[in-house]
């Protein structure tokens, strides 16, 4: 590692006081004793319920002591990769909007990352995004890590003795982008306890509408020929960043599919146990603007994995490009 290596050393939990956000806290007091991390737990007031303000108070500063003793229980069975540094737990009570205090506590407390949960659909396994995680997802500066509603107790609890991360790329700078963020959970979580999955998507060639039938064998024959040529140069491209990894000591697998990007994101992810996908929001959306890329959105409301989403803004412009060989034996660096 070097100075400017990323490292994560302080994550921001949201609670409402419902079910559904508390899921959250079995998680992130895995994660952040599991990484080392400071945590911060935030509950808002409205301005409405300021007669309640004692009792909101001695909710969000009981979550904060129940973690506080879990704290003690994970780091001493950690794994020997994992920092030695005692995590510190702060519960804070703030009077306003929701979305806007979560913005507002960022920036007042230097958070890395923010960690909430959504509502989960078990059956259909899709996502419903409130409009307080919506407006966080749109304008956070830093990045977001969604957990959903009845998240299997296995990934909750860490059980497997590796991780599996995936990271789903489209050739794009924005897309790789998320590599420091995927280079901070690695080297914190221990490089020999992850797995990382590289997935590229090709997508075939569409035949055109009003396409003449006399010439539709010579267009398959095109297109076949088209997506044979593509998947050589997503295996190329995939190889070529997958290098630097192993070379860092992680085992990286390689991965390309062919159809839609998100369907195949998602059935990836429904097929294999994974602790984690990693995205960026934009990169993916082609000449279609959504507000985090076509893709991304549609990944978000179909996929049950952990989800860690990373916006353009949070991409620093002097960032160093992993396939130009910036990664060292046992280093794991950026710029930034």
């Amino acid at each position: 590692m070097t100075e400017d290596t990323v490292i994560y050393r302080k994550a921001l939990a949201p609670l409402d006081g419902s079910e559904i956000a508390e899921v959250v806290l079995a998680y992130v007091k895995e994660l952040a004793g599991r990484l080392g991390l400071d945590l911060l737990l935030l509950h808002v007031c409205r301005p409405e319920e300021y007669e309640m303000h004692p009792m909101h108070r001695m909710y969000i500063e009981h979550a904060a002591h129940l973690i506080r003793q879990h704290f003690a229980s994970v780091h001493n069975n950690a794994d020997r990769s994992a920092t030695d540094k005692q995590n510190d737990v702060r519960g804070i009570l703030t009077i306003g909007h929701p979305a806007e205090e979560i913005l507002r506590c960022i920036d007042d407390n230097d958070v890395d990352f923010i960690i909430m949960a959504t509502h989960g659909h078990s059956a259909r396994k899709r996502w419903s995004i409130g409009s307080v995680t919506d407006k966080v997802l749109r304008t956070s500066k830093v990045p977001v890590w969604l957990v959903r509603a009845g998240i299997p107790y296995e990934l909750v609890h860490d059980r497997y003795p590796r991780i599996t991360v995936l990271v789903p790329l489209d050739g794009s700078e924005l897309a790789e982008a998320v590599f420091p963020h995927v280079e901070a959970l690695a080297v914190q979580r221990g490089l020999e306890r992850v797995d990382l999955v590289l997935l590229r998507v090709c997508e075939p060639t569409i035949i055109p509408s009003g396409y003449r039938a006399d010439l539709s064998e010579d267009w398959a024959s095109y297109t076949e020929q088209r997506l044979n040529q593509d998947r050589q140069e997503a295996e190329k491209y995939l190889d070529t960043l997958a290098k630097n990894y192993q070379d860092a000591g992680i085992r990286v697998k390689t991965v390309v599919k062919t159809g839609q990007p998100a369907a195949e994101i998602i059935s990836f992810a429904d097929a294999h146990p994974l602790n984690l996908v990693v995205m960026a929001t934009h990169g993916w959306s082609g000449h279609v603007w959504r507000p985090w890329g076509s893709v991304t959105e549609m990944v978000l409301e179909g996929i049950s994995s952990p989800l860690l989403l990373v916006r353009p803004s949070q991409i620093g412009s002097d960032y160093q490009e992993i396939k130009k060989g910036d990664v060292k034996k046992g280093e794991l660096s950026r710029s930034g």
